[in-house]
């Protein structure tokens, strides 16, 4: 009896290619196995229709973002009791909420940039912005989106352009200001519960922004094993796993660091890291010696609901 998978992509974010692009990736690997009855489809508004006519053993979550990526597709799966990949409902809904997770590293211990929570409102003063920044935060600073993924809409600010760039992200109603740390990008990979191993990138644009992670014209230099000490490696892919159990994370994970005057800073925690081919968890994984359907096949098994 072959295993039914749904593979669900695509969706409303503006991640919507990325995850596209994911799905067709794994697909393809998947296919060759003939053990597997496989479909993809989009979260529409017949969603659970189709969850209901297929009937999948399992659900393989390849949505990133919001709507996918933040507990909402996780919260329909588990009300139709189907098993799912990936990180459970409150894991997710924490893990994409940039302030809520923050605060939960804060609390156990882990170094993350300072930062303030703004809110738009009618009447902004704009002396009364720069004049707080400049005592709590101090230039430059990153503006993010509180729950956007795959740093959509990230902004580096120095006093200068502040006000132009926090306006662009008006529409989101509040926004995060972070402290801009400087230094080494490395990125750590947690698969079942175990540390998978890290990777260093070097853009050759101002950081690893949207354009970095997904397009090869970029040309950013993925260096692994990572040139850091024994005990910094065990440090920052120890710092990896204790966010990925302190969020109650399952399947797979990518947490994102910058290491700056022999400090690991930690930005976030991905609960649906990106499985393309520029995607730095198969690229992890394969160096460690598991195959693209190795580790496909691992997060597929480890699928379950009530998580």
């Amino acid at each position: 009896m072959k295993k039914k998978i749904l593979l669900i992509a695509g969706g409303y974010s503006n991640e919507r290619d990325i995850s596209l692009q994911t799905a067709k990736s794994v697909y393809l690997e998947l296919k060759k196995n003939k053990k597997y009855n496989l479909k993809i489809t989009e979260p529409d508004g017949n969603f659970v229709k189709k969850l209901r006519l297929f009937k999948p053993d399992v659900v393989f979550n390849l949505l990133h973002g919001r709507f996918g990526e933040d507990g909402y597709i996780q919260s329909i799966l588990e009300s139709e009791k189907i098993k799912y990949t990936h990180s459970g409902v409150m894991s997710s809904s924490i893990a994409i909420d940039k302030e809520l997770s923050k605060k939960l590293f804060i609390k156990n211990n882990i170094l993350t940039p300072k930062y303030i929570k703004f809110v738009f409102k009618k009447n902004i003063i704009k002396k009364n912005i720069i004049r707080n920044i400049k005592r709590i935060l101090d230039f430059p600073v990153v503006i993010k989106p509180i729950n956007e993924g795959s740093s959509v809409n990230v902004y580096i600010c120095n006093k200068s352009n502040f006000i132009k760039n926090l306006y662009k992200l008006k529409n989101y109603g509040e926004v995060l200001i972070e402290k801009f740390i400087p230094g080494r990008e490395i990125q750590v990979a947690v698969l079942d519960r175990k540390k998978l191993g890290a990777i260093e990138l070097k853009p050759k644009r101002k950081f690893y922004d949207y354009e970095a992670k997904y397009n090869p014209k970029a040309k950013t230099e993925h260096i692994i094993p990572v040139k850091i000490t024994k005990k910094n490696y065990n440090k920052v892919t120890s710092l990896a796993l204790k966010a990925h159990n302190l969020l109650k994370c399952r399947g797979v994970t990518r947490s994102d660091f910058r290491f700056y005057k022999d400090k690991f800073y930690l930005l976030e925690t991905n609960t649906q890291p990106g499985m393309t081919s520029l995607s730095l968890v198969p690229e992890i994984a394969s160096y460690k010696g598991i195959s693209f359907i190795q580790l496909i096949e691992k997060i597929v098994n480890d699928a379950s609901i009530n998580k």
